[in-house]
């Protein structure tokens, strides 16, 4: 099969391949991926896994015809979560995990996330670069023609596993009987919660709980405030402790409080990696540059050393491995732990949040609302502009020379005396991301929200 020609552009993103179904995304392309993927890293063991939607299976069938024509063996793990593949990737010390699933994207896109060994990051440079040129290329790829020499297809890794590691996170806490409603938005967390559930001394009330493709209430997607009324509302009639809300491959998680109210995922990251220093004595936690005055504060309170990493998975689990650091947190509800493969989880947070529920007698809402007084945050505001790069440096050359401080980890920082902002493009979408906080002051956090915002419309 020679290369994949598309009008509509590669799909091969920063951190993963994502694209629009089935222009850019489909069984060729699959079945050529899989190919590139034994040309350039020559595996002999791939974990794949997919997720709910309704051309993920077919997607993941073809990728998987792909590495047996190119004579590599198969471990199918069928529909699961993301962090799934991760894990078994590790446990199994497979040379590469394979997820088909486009995460919160529209139901017209899908995608693949790739690990190497040990389920590290795939780089761009070392990685994705090249896979996109074979991908994309002209070139043919040799199939192995005789039946004996055709990758096998393996039994499916033990999922046990998996939830004896989820459960071990509260292993020897004293778990109280809380009430938990869980959104999992009929995307993958439902049937893991299901298998959790017997273990636990929670009551759980699950909306929206079985996966299904066709997707009848919309993508899962709790980042959008559209997508927490359901949870919200579940959450209040019930009368339940906390809500947690997860998107389609359940890599992110989302909390609410007993009052339904929606906590913002910056404040869980401080609350998280507090919790997991003082576990463990002190260590570091890696945070992203969008907003962290809370989190530094926090962490250093709890004996903790902070460090900044550019946002992004690939670059989070880098960093982690690089500074052995215990937690890792985006505010965007990517949430790293260390002894799982330092690779981000959708599972692990909710379950160290209880615990500390458990543990200390404090609800989720009295735990941030003194961190939301001290730091209250804009939340990530979304813009759609022509030009981000020069949008950006119009904001620099308007604002830079009166801060204190000028950050270019990641998109452009601004840092003063009482505000601090950030303002980046996003990797996947063709938008702005603009997050903005104060030191305890919510009137000058309007009205510097609707400074910038005039001048990014502008």
């Amino acid at each position: 099969m020679s290369g994949i020609k598309t009008k509509y552009g590669s799909p091969f993103k920063a951190y993963d391949v994502r694209g629009m179904i089935p222009t850019q995304i489909n069984m060729p392309f699959a079945y050529r991926f899989g190919q590139a993927v034994a040309a350039h890293i020559a595996p002999k063991k791939v974990v794949i896994g997919h997720d709910m939607r309704m051309d993920s299976g077919p997607l993941a069938a073809a990728l998987q015809q792909g590495l047996q024509d190119s004579g590599v063996d198969i471990y199918p793990v069928g529909r699961c979560g993301t962090e799934e593949v991760y894990f078994h990737t590790a446990q199994m010390n497979a040379d590469v995990g394979l997820m088909v699933t486009a995460s919160h994207n529209p139901d017209s896109y899908n995608g693949i996330k790739i690990v190497l060994k040990g389920a590290t990051a795939a780089t761009q440079e070392g990685t994705l670069g090249p896979l996109e040129e074979l991908v994309m290329g002209d070139d043919a790829f040799d199939v192995v023609a005789e039946y004996a020499a055709r990758g096998a297809a393996q039994p499916a890794p033990d999922r046990q596993l998996y939830i004896d590691r989820l459960l071990k996170q509260v292993e020897g806490i004293d778990l109280k009987p809380l009430k938990i409603v869980t959104h999992g938005g009929n995307g993958c967390a439902g049937p893991v919660i299901d298998l959790l559930e017997p273990h636990l001394p929670f009551e759980f009330i699950k909306v929206d709980n079985e996966p299904d493709g066709r997707l009848p209430n919309g993508i899962p997607n709790p980042l959008l405030p559209e997508k927490r009324q359901r949870a919200a509302d579940a959450v209040k009639a019930h009368g339940a402790d906390l809500g947690i809300a997860w998107d389609g491959d359940f890599d992110r998680c989302f909390f609410y409080d007993h009052e339904g109210t929606f906590v913002e995922g910056y404040y869980l990251v401080g609350l998280i990696g507090q919790t997991l220093v003082r576990q463990h004595g002190g260590g570091k936690v890696i945070y992203d540059p969008r907003l962290t005055w809370n989190t530094i504060d926090q962490i250093e309170a709890a004996g903790g050393t902070p460090i900044a990493c550019r946002t992004g998975h690939t670059f989070f689990k880098k960093v982690m491995r690089d500074h052995d650091a215990i937690y890792g947190g985006e505010m965007s509800a990517h949430h790293y732990f260390k002894d799982f493969a330092y690779c981000d989880t959708g599972m692990l947070p909710w379950l160290a949040i209880v615990a500390e529920i458990c543990q200390s007698g404090i609800s989720l809402k009295d735990m941030v609302a003194a961190r939301i007084e001290k730091f209250p945050c804009s939340g990530e505001i979304n813009f759609t502009v022509d030009n981000a790069a020069a949008t950006i440096k119009k904001i620099e050359d308007e604002l830079g020379s009166k801060a204190n401080h000028v950050e270019d980890i990641d998109g452009l920082g601004l840092v003063f005396d009482e505000w601090r902002c950030n303002i980046r493009a996003s990797n996947t979408e063709p938008l702005l991301r603009l997050n903005l906080e104060t030191r305890g002051d919510k009137k000058l956090l309007k009205e510097k929200t609707g400074l910038l915002s005039d001048l990014i419309r502008k």
